[in-house]
């Protein structure tokens, strides 16, 4: 349940990048308001419901990343969306702590840079988006 809710708000914001322009702030608007008052106040009840530091028990899971992921997404998306959420703020911290994490998020690492505008254009090809 944890991955899927993940997966709709991390589609919801990547569509954004390939949209049509005259749909964008719509787009925008939407993805902002579902963010604030229905994702991210899900996961942070889940965390202060059981008052572990994991989404699920007290040791790191595939979930855990996968919102470590997300809550990157968001931040990138607008860093005030965070703002009301001190446990998923801790909770990205503490992740963004570990070690393989911290290293992974160094300059010059694996993680993917943000899509170009060469690469916006293929994508929308793709998707036969103009």
């Amino acid at each position: 349940m944890y991955s899927e809710g993940i997966s709709d708000l991390t589609e919801m914001i990547g569509q954004l990048l390939i949209c049509p322009p005259d749909q964008r702030e719509a787009k925008t608007a939407l993805a902002k308001d579902r963010t604030k008052n229905r994702y991210l106040p899900a996961f942070e009840k889940v965390l202060k419901s059981h008052g572990q530091d994991y989404l699920v028990g007290n040791r790191l899971t595939r979930v855990d990343i996968h919102l470590f992921e997300l809550l990157l997404y968001v931040e990138e998306f607008d860093a005030s969306l965070l703002t009301p959420f001190p446990l998923l703020k801790a909770f990205k911290s503490r992740i963004s702590s570990l070690p393989n994490v911290k290293k992974f998020l160094q300059p010059g690492s694996q993680r993917k840079p943000p899509m170009d505008a060469k690469q916006i254009q293929e994508a929308r090809k793709a998707f036969k988006i103009q």
